[in-house]
């Protein structure tokens, strides 16, 4: 097995401050790191042993870790969590899958419904109707026991990483899209898409997934469509880079007003290491509004990384500095 690509640049920053690496042979995301000094760690991926248990189990809980948000006087999107019968009894609340249809039309559609405790944008879906509600809902409780619905915010997308109150990395993340060429039809351009991001180690598309379906029909297309020359069409709602979204760096032009916000979001969640996704116009301008998305314990910047050599420098730099954190506590 190949060894994935956010694991190299682990390795060479291991390399680089002398310590020594054991990688699991089997998945090689999986890696014990051994330093000069004689002190050990180990990681998963991104997942490194910079946040302690608590704060990182907490941010994996989206409705939790929204309320704590709230609680601190941050701007979060108005919603509720909603729970699969089984759950529903176990803790004696009527919040169940109608329930939330039910606060759906109360907050207006379109709305949001995501998975309480997944990664990635995984089945977070924009619905406009009942039909589409179900669907996800449905879908989501398949796999896991509880859902979020909240309110829908317009705006650009961005992810700001902090690391030790300092901000380290800023993006606005662009939801996976296609242009056409007058001559391909979207089936088509979404296999040349999926090609050039696999050169990139990006392995991400899912041709089943059945909101790209949803998108296209919303918009009265189909897989067969042919698009006219330079019009871009959109397949997903959500801007993750892991479901195959672009990003535009805003490192080094990020407001310091949004700077201060990442950086007192992650202190009061306890997050020595914070990915802080926020919904706002321009976080390259003084702050006038903003609503934040969620926070993450150990961002994934695989697929930032793979943007050029720019953006993989700064990701060796992040790792650099965890590292060399751990290595003197």
């Amino acid at each position: 097995m190949k060894t994935p690509f956010v694991v190299t640049i682990i390795q060479k920053v291991v390399e680089q401050i002398g310590a020594v690496l054991v990688l699991d042979p089997e998945c090689k995301y999986v890696g014990h790191i051994t330093f000069k000094n004689g002190k050990k760690t180990v990681f998963r991926s991104t997942h490194f042993n910079i946040n302690g248990f608590g704060a990182a189990e907490l941010a994996k809980d989206k409705g939790s870790s929204s309320f704590f948000l709230n609680h601190f006087g941050y701007k979060v999107p108005e919603g509720k969590t909603f729970f699969d019968e089984k759950l529903c009894k176990q803790i004696d609340t009527l919040r169940n899958i109608d329930d939330g249809f039910n606060y759906a039309k109360y907050l207006g559609l379109p709305v949001i419904v995501k998975p309480l405790n997944l990664s990635q944008g995984r089945l977070v879906t924009k619905v406009y109707n009942k039909r589409e509600y179900y669907q996800v809902a449905k879908k989501i409780l398949q796999i896991t026991p509880g859902f979020i619905v909240e309110r829908f915010h317009v705006g650009n997308d961005y992810r700001i990483v902090v690391l030790d109150q300092e901000v380290m990395i800023a993006y606005q993340r662009i939801p996976l899209f296609i242009v056409g060429d007058g001559e391909s039809n979207i089936l088509e351009l979404l296999h040349q898409k999926k090609a050039i991001l696999n050169q990139n180690y990006r392995k991400i598309i899912d041709f089943e997934d059945f909101r790209i379906a949803q998108k296209l029909k919303r918009q009265k297309l189909t897989f067969d469509s042919v698009l006219p020359q330079g019009n871009i069409v959109y397949l997903l709602d959500n801007a993750n880079l892991s479901s195959g979204g672009d990003a535009i760096d805003v490192s080094d032009s990020i407001h310091p007003d949004f700077k201060k916000l990442a950086i007192n979001i992650a202190k009061d969640m306890s997050l020595r290491l914070a990915g802080v996704d926020i919904i706002t116009s321009d976080i390259t301008m003084p702050m006038a509004d903003y609503t934040i998305i969620e926070v993450n314990g150990s961002p994934g910047l695989l697929n930032y990384a793979s943007l050029g050599e720019l953006q993989t420098r700064r990701v060796e730099n992040l790792y650099l500095k965890v590292l060399l954190t751990i290595e003197n506590e």
